[in-house]
């Protein structure tokens, strides 16, 4: 869904790969289905103020759907339709200025922030040091499997433990 922004036109496919992938690897063997939102930095600006009370932009951030409950009656349902995993919104600004200041592509910076946003919405975080190992070493499994270096390689730049996603 574009929300805004003047996204490139291959970032639908982008994310689509990086989405799927991410899921593959690290998701239960169940159909999901998610949104991805192409936005700007004042869209993410405005959410990350509502939802984490932080008054800037930020690359990429994270709304799982979470544990919907199940009403009496409604496991005959459980099987009929995709898992809904959350959205996934991304800043389109951020990214292009992190890209250029961290001296990657933009469809490789954009590849990992999708993969760390699916991540998220599967649950996984980065809030303790032993979680964010674990969660890093599956974002460079995928990244590995779909062409991109290593983004908290010794000479790449800060990685997103300290980021707001």
């Amino acid at each position: 869904m574009c929300e805004a922004g003047t996204w490139p036109s291959n970032a639908e496919e982008i994310v689509r790969r990086a989405a799927e992938h991410a899921y593959v690897v690290a998701g239960p063997s169940q159909d999901a289905e998610l949104c991805i939102v192409f936005a700007d930095d004042a869209f993410v600006r405005a959410l990350n103020k509502t939802y984490r009370g932080k008054d800037k932009p930020t690359n990429v951030l994270s709304f799982p759907t979470g544990d919907i409950p199940v009403a009496v009656g409604a496991e005959i349902f459980a099987d009929m339709g995709p898992r809904l995993l959350g959205d996934v919104v991304l800043a389109q600004e951020t990214i292009e200025r992190e890209a250029a200041e961290q001296s990657k592509s933009f469809s490789d910076h954009l590849t990992h922030l999708v993969v760390h946003g699916v991540l998220h919405l599967l649950g996984q975080d980065h809030e303790e040091d032993l979680a964010a190992e674990e969660m890093e070493a599956m974002e460079r499994d995928i990244l590995e499997d779909l062409n991109v270096a290593d983004p908290y390689a010794a000479d790449a730049s800060p990685n997103l433990r300290d980021a707001d996603a």
